[in-house]
């Protein structure tokens, strides 16, 4: 027996008609890539959509025709995000921190045939584009009067517009159709595309929105500094939608003195985005004394957050730091250590060291930790293994990829090795390719990483495992000092003594200009590893 509910599809689109109907004067805040402040409401944006939606159709695009973006946090962006996935075709958003052979990479395996593109990345463009035969559309996303002089022949997104009719209705269909497409960052070999359905993408806002995950309302202001072009800026333009919450989008301004400037402009709420922003912001406040006085909360993902960051936020903006973990292959939301009834019975510092962890599985995800043998672990805070995880906003394969080695039955391994604790609180050890073996135990790079960022001298760090003669591996400690301070490999591994178990002090400690990152942020351990090699054996 079947119960008797309307069977009513799961679409993108619903969210936005839910938005006109319901939020249709709640706004949304832009900066716009050719310089300014844009705002208006969801009222507006829904009339921008469905333009759009008319716009690809006279582009010659289909439904499920891939249709591409590189572009920044704006709300011809935000337009987009509805546009194109409503109308049945598939938006692809490119990050354009990949190096030039992996857009040409991706762009053609995706085979889109247009592409949206910020006036920042016409020289990217203009570089890879006899490489991109596909290709027959580029739409610069910018007013008539901003359009430049370029070797590309280029359409203008606001002419568009303005010529499309905003009459449009928006297509029913299956909510398996595919929505949105994302490729991971391609730390080992080309990127890998994960394609999200209608239904994934909505049950994803649907469980962003509750309290033990982001708690998104329509009392809520929001500043996703996460990226557009990175998870669909995790799910956020889609929750914040279905709430009916304020949105601002900083646009390319990620630097602390734009993103300060909107903060307190906008009396922003929450923040979103990856430790080096927010130690760029905090750095800033810090600099020209000024405090955060409307941020509630500030999520923290795509890379552990230090305990230092989560003691700034609280304890100089009285702002909560909400540690989250997911990946491109989930949508990406996992894990979010929101506040609940446990963390208040602690006192300060044990909330600190819970706040350190990467929270409980939102609905939906199942986690679970496994040997190399793919034994289930004990959940104890103690066994670490490897991380496996399963839901409805999971990706059950990658796009035109015959590779299944990531799955295992209904889990996706992660690669990521993690502890479980009793009251179901993840908390990531460290990268299975990063974690340091050393003398038949094992050392955890992230942990040495959060500890040593927490030194008032210390800009950035990290923590690789380099082969040596007798140990198998030993941790090297590469070290970035901040701006007009000065310290020494004593100066370091003392501040450590007290902090870290013996064995896992550092062999040496180096202090260098830069680091180098993926392009989501992220250390490049390989790179470092491959530089460093024959560190120990020399």
């Amino acid at each position: 027996m079947h119960g008797l509910m309307m069977d009513s599809q799961l679409s993108i689109s619903s969210i936005l008609t839910h938005a006109e109907n319901v939020h249709q004067h709640a706004e949304i805040v832009s900066r716009k890539p050719e310089g300014g402040i844009f705002r208006y409401t969801y009222a507006d944006a829904g009339k921008r959509s469905r333009q759009a939606a008319n716009m690809l159709a006279t582009l010659g695009v289909k439904q499920q025709d891939r249709v591409a973006t590189l572009a920044w946090n704006t709300h011809r962006h935000f337009e987009l995000y509805f546009g194109v996935s409503g109308s049945g075709a598939v938006l692809h958003t490119v990050n354009p921190r990949l190096f030039p052979e992996q857009i040409i990479y991706i762009l053609n395996h995706a085979e889109d045939e247009v592409l949206f593109l910020d006036i920042q990345f016409i020289p990217l463009i203009e570089a890879v584009k006899d490489k991109l035969p596909l290709l027959k559309h580029i739409v610069l996303m910018v007013d008539k009067d901003s359009m430049p002089e370029s070797s590309l022949d280029l359409l203008c997104y606001e002419e568009l517009i303005e010529a499309a009719s905003s009459d449009y209705e928006w297509p029913s269909f299956d909510e398996n159709l595919a929505a949105t497409l994302c490729y991971t960052s391609g730390t080992t070999g080309n990127p890998k595309g994960v394609l999200y359905s209608h239904r994934s993408t909505v049950i994803h806002a649907l469980a962003s929105m509750t309290n033990d995950a982001l708690g998104v309302s329509n009392q809520s202001i929001i500043l996703p500094v996460v990226p557009m072009f990175h998870v669909n800026a995790w799910g956020v333009p889609y929750a914040a939608t279905a709430a009916g919450a304020t949105l601002v989008l900083p646009g390319a301004g990620m630097d602390g003195g734009s993103l300060y400037e909107l903060i307190d402009g906008e009396n922003v709420e929450l923040l979103l985005g990856v430790p080096t922003v927010w130690l760029g912001l905090l750095q800033y406040c810090e600099k020209e004394s000024l405090t955060m006085t409307s941020v509630q909360d500030v999520v923290v993902g795509g890379a552990a957050a230090p305990m230092s960051m989560i003691k700034a936020f609280q304890e100089k903006h009285d702002a909560f730091v909400i540690h989250a973990w997911g990946m491109t292959e989930l949508s990406p939301l996992g894990t979010v250590n929101a506040r609940n009834s446990y963390m208040a019975s602690l006192s300060l510092e044990e909330r600190y060291e819970l706040q350190a962890k990467q929270g409980r599985p939102v609905y939906g995800i199942e986690i679970r930790i496994v040997d190399d043998n793919d034994n289930e672990l004990a959940k104890d805070g103690k066994a670490f293994g490897r991380l496996q995880v399963s839901g409805p906003w999971v990706a059950s394969s990658y796009y035109k990829h015959e590779d299944q080695s990531d799955w295992t039955g209904k889990w996706f391994d992660t690669g990521d090795v993690a502890t479980i604790d009793e009251q179901g609180y993840m908390n990531i050890v460290d990268r299975a390719k990063d974690v340091i073996k050393s003398g038949g135990e094992w050392i955890s790079s992230i942990d040495v990483e959060n500890i040593a960022v927490g030194h008032e001298n210390v800009a950035e760090c990290a923590v690789i495992g380099i082969a040596h003669p007798k140990w198998d591996e030993r941790p090297l400690l590469l070290v970035i000092v901040k701006e007009g301070a000065s310290m020494t490999k004593e100066d370091m591994t003392g501040y450590l003594e007290d902090k870290i178990v013996k064995w896992w002090m550092p062999d040496d400690v180096l202090f260098v200009e830069e680091l180098p990152h993926t392009a989501t942020g992220k250390l490049l351990k390989r790179e470092l590893r491959d530089t460093y090699q024959d560190y120990y054996s020399k």
